[in-house]
């Protein structure tokens, strides 16, 4: 090699060597930067973070892995800047003992806090199952609100927490003490959560302590007002429609296919002779419109308790009727239990029922005439649109015990106008407006007194539509941008999330070996 080679090569190696170090600098000058873009926190007005719950520790027995570096890049990248850990105590103690620590998991934890650093992610550790409480299965031993030695042992547990990072930000962590108190006193709740309070700043005086609102998270507590800490509140309303057919809740199979925003009208039919229930709740349902032709109605019978007859009129002319009789074994019904304090059965039908309003009619009557009551979970009414494919205009039913059936009005369009829906008028309807009124307006009552408040979980589960979803959350995030309050969506990867969620509906994109739900991403990037 000449001479002249050499010098060349050696000037590459150097030209290698600086930009390796520029990198190294630009890289840092980044991290640096990203550092000082969270903002800090105060237990009385919290930043409007936004982001996700990782689930790496959320149980002992199916989710007890080491967190991942590539989610929290993943969520920086993608502008995010929060992750809510909810973590299950077990997953940290030795061998059951829950007086003994594992420090395995302890450094799997620290290396959470310390990517959330390097990615300038706010880190927020939840105790999703604390000692002596959890709303999963199975349920813990003892009650952490009424046993001393159990909430000695919970404030030990969380004082360990705070005592290893009493030298982190509050810019970079918060603590969550529980996940979703329910079924218990103000006054209870607030004298655990002073102890367990004390028991951190003890450690740590300054840390920012988060703090669940009572009954699952949607009812803020004024009492800890004067512990000066935080509070968070859940995006789950209405369930039927975020925990549609969610494999651990009891009974969500048998929620009506959701739509948003919806109408909820009351669709239980008692007979005339059922005493125990006020008279006024035992009429008919009733839609009133102008059929000029004749028209499919189907109705979905629910749930039939012992022997009813389900008739239709049409201006008081008799169109259907149908006797139902739930008994053992097979039948109409997809399950039937026999009740030994009524001496009766009742059945879970879950089946369509179809007939026809005459052309001309003006008001149709749904009622149930002689026998117990049974719940109707929706009613469709037929129309055909300008190109002549036959639609369903769906209403679908809550089913509140001795609330009258609801009186509801149809509006028809013209064949021929395609730019409008028929609909129905006259029930309660739920939209953006009543998600504020519900779920929100408390909970800026809190933040103007002088509470910080956050949104800790929100999300529907996979199996709800995704048109759905999308209209759901977007008047959520809407008005949680109205209010100043950040969120967290439960979760990134999985059922509820905008990665790998499984939704048959959705048509994914690839991201960095995931499957990305594109248009919920955007959603949540707007807000």
């Amino acid at each position: 090699m000449n001479l002249t080679n050499k010098t060349s090569n050696a000037w590459r190696g150097i030209g290698r060597i600086c930009g390796l170090v520029i990198s190294i600098l630009i890289a840092s000058d980044s991290a640096n930067l990203r550092a000082q873009t969270l903002p800090e926190p105060a237990w009385d007005q919290l930043p409007r973070w936004r982001g996700f719950n990782l689930l790496e520790k959320f149980h002992l027995d199916w989710s007890n892995g080491p967190f991942l570096e590539s989610d929290f890049q993943m969520i920086s990248d993608l502008g995010f800047n929060f992750v809510r850990l909810p973590m299950d105590y077990r997953v940290w103690i030795q061998n059951g003992d829950w007086n003994r620590f594992d420090e395995k998991t302890f450094r799997e934890i620290d290396q959470a806090i310390a990517w959330g650093k390097k990615y300038s992610i706010h880190v927020c550790i939840n105790f999703h199952r604390a000692p002596g409480f959890t709303v999963a299965s199975p349920p813990e031993k003892t009650n952490l609100w009424t046993d001393p030695v159990t909430q000695q042992v919970c404030a030990k547990h969380w004082g360990e927490f705070a005592r290893r990072y009493q030298n982190v930000s509050n810019r970079n962590l918060s603590f969550n003490l529980f996940n979703e108190p329910a079924d218990i006193d103000e006054s209870a709740y607030v004298a655990v959560v002073k102890k367990i309070a004390d028991a951190i700043r003890q450690h740590d005086p300054k840390r920012l302590i988060i703090c669940d609102g009572m009954q699952w998270g949607q009812q803020p507590v004024a009492g800890l007002r004067d512990l000066h800490v935080a509070q968070a509140t859940r995006g789950y309303a209405p369930i039927q429609i975020t925990h549609y057919r969610a494999n651990w809740m009891k009974g969500s199979d048998q929620f009506p296919i959701p739509t948003w925003p919806r109408i909820v009208a009351d669709g239980t039919l008692y007979s005339p002779t059922k005493n125990d229930i006020p008279i006024n709740a035992r009429g008919p349902l009733q839609i009133t419109s102008h059929w000029t032709e004749e028209t499919p109605l189907r109705l979905r019978v629910g749930t039939v308790s012992s022997d009813n007859t389900l008739v239709v009129r049409a201006d008081g002319r008799t169109v259907f009727e149908k006797s139902f009789a739930p008994g053992p074994g097979d039948g109409e019904w997809r399950s039937s239990e026999y009740s030994k304090q009524w001496q009766s059965y009742k059945a879970i039908y879950n089946r369509s029922y179809e007939t026809t309003i005459p052309a001309g009619t003006r008001s149709v009557e749904i009622a149930n005439t002689k026998g117990d009551w049974l719940s109707l979970t929706e009613i469709g009414i037929g129309h055909r649109n300008a190109k002549g494919y036959q639609r369903e205009t769906i209403v679908r039913f809550r089913n509140r015990w001795a609330s009258p059936p609801s009186s509801l009005t149809y509006h028809t369009i013209k064949p021929s106008d395609d730019s409008s829906r028929p609909h129905f008028t006259g029930a309660e309807q739920e939209d953006r407006q009543w998600l504020w009124d519900e779920g929100v307006a408390a909970w800026v009552d809190a933040s103007q007194s002088g509470t910080g408040v956050l949104v800790g979980e929100f999300g529907c589960y996979h199996r709800t539509p995704h048109d759905v979803t999308l209209a759901w959350m977007e008047d959520n995030l809407a008005n949680w941008q109205r209010a100043g309050i950040g969120w967290a969506l439960w979760n990134l990867r999985g059922s509820f999330g905008v990665l790998d969620s499984e939704r048959s509906d959705v048509k994914y994109e690839r991201y960095r070996g995931h499957k990305l739900d594109r248009k919920m991403l955007n959603l949540l990037q707007r807000y």
